[in-house]
């Protein structure tokens, strides 16, 4: 039940439970005030019955106490029975009209919290730290919650903010000298009188730079993808997934891959660079992640508000322990953690990162004949028919 309902329903039962109380104390009062008085059934008190004087005899006293006696209960029973009756329908009425009453003061009371509600809402659906609650009202319990809510925002945007500065200095520090290794690298290779050990260290030392500009390459998508996507265009998922299977055709070839496209229109909206970086890490993953004469399959697909991106490939075979791990930043798969053509170990964390920057869900299950099937499911534009 919600608080206001839960409002109403307190404020009807501490009516009804008053009440209750009201109509019992009336009741008692009533029953007391309507005992037998000896006092008031004495020879001297009755002179006349039925209109007519009588004697102060003690047969026509006897016969007076008795018929004073059945009219006293008669009445007794009577006011008692419309105390009850009445009592309990006035208590029902009053804890009836306290329903409504409680529902509409509770919505009183309860319309600041729900405007502190949707800017809450807006703050976690945006992952904009830099909103707000901003409330203003009187210093009272929900001020003070607030103002808390407030400096917790401030301080996360602060440590997030912090953290993406030092990904993104490092990253380009680091990015810098291994560009002018990898050129002088390959300048010595390409030096007419360098000599066929030079070349193959040369090429090994290519390699190794590479798989490092790989690694900080994903840790600056890292951290673009964990900031707030703002500025949402709509796109065609489709046409991203094309773009970039034509741009993975040529290493699906030399590795010996066969890609079967399903491609139906997906609209949805964000930031596509972004979203592209997300399908090249799939895709890339079950290329690199397969064996030769391997085969893997690319979906997209709409299903009611989510568009949906599969990707699916054969492979070695998947542990189902293993499939909440791989996410992890720097996590591999059967411990490959030295072959550098497979990857920085980073892909699979890009592509949760950026789906959750998107607001969507994704989704991997080991297939029973090995390989993998990912399933990234992201809103869908309600503007496209």
């Amino acid at each position: 039940m919600s608080l206001r309902l839960r409002f109403a329903l307190a404020c009807s039962g501490v009516s009804l439970l008053l009440g209750a109380l009201a109509v019992a104390g009336v009741y008692l009062l009533v029953r007391q005030n309507l005992e037998y008085r000896t006092d008031l059934l004495t020879p001297d008190s009755i002179t006349v019955l039925g209109g007519r004087y009588f004697p102060r005899h003690d047969d026509y006293y006897e016969v007076a106490r008795a018929n004073a006696m059945r009219v006293r209960t008669v009445y007794q029973r009577d006011t008692l029975a419309a105390v009850r009756t009445t009592g309990a329908l006035v208590v029902l009425a009053a804890a009836a009209l306290a329903f409504p009453v409680g529902w509409r003061a509770a919505a009183w009371v309860l319309r600041p919290l729900r405007a502190v509600t949707a800017t809450a809402r807006e703050v976690a659906q945006s992952h904009d730290l830099t909103a707000r609650m901003d409330y203003r009202g009187p210093r009272d319990e929900l001020l003070e919650l607030t103002g808390i809510f407030d400096t917790m925002l401030g301080r996360l945007a602060r440590s997030f903010d912090g953290q993406r500065r030092f990904v993104a200095n490092a990253s380009h520090e680091l990015r810098t000298p291994l560009t002018i290794n990898r050129t002088l690298v390959d300048v010595a290779v390409r030096r007419p009188d360098a000599t066929e050990d030079v070349k193959r260290l040369g090429e090994s030392l290519l390699v190794v730079n590479a798989r490092h500009e790989r690694l900080i390459d994903g840790l600056l998508a890292l951290a673009e993808g964990e900031q707030a996507v703002l500025d949402r265009r709509p796109f065609d998922l489709t046409d991203v997934a094309e773009h970039v299977l034509d741009q993975a055709a040529a290493e699906a070839a030399e590795r010996e891959v066969t890609i079967h496209r399903l491609l139906d229109s997906a609209p949805t909206s964000g930031e596509t660079v972004l979203v592209e970086r997300l399908v090249q890490n799939l895709v890339e993953n079950a290329i690199r992640h397969n064996h030769p004469e391997g085969e893997v399959w690319v979906t997209t697909r709409r299903r009611a508000d989510w568009v949906e991106l599969v990707v699916a490939n054969t492979g070695l075979p998947v542990p189902p322990y293993e499939i909440e791990t791989i996410f992890e930043p720097f996590r591999r798969l059967h411990g490959d953690r030295l072959r550098s053509d497979r990857g920085s170990g980073l892909g699979l964390s890009i592509v949760r990162v950026i789906t959750d920057a998107h607001g969507g869900a994704v989704v991997a299950r080991p297939r029973d004949e090995g390989g993998l099937t990912v399933t990234v499911e992201l809103p869908a534009d309600q503007s496209a028919p």
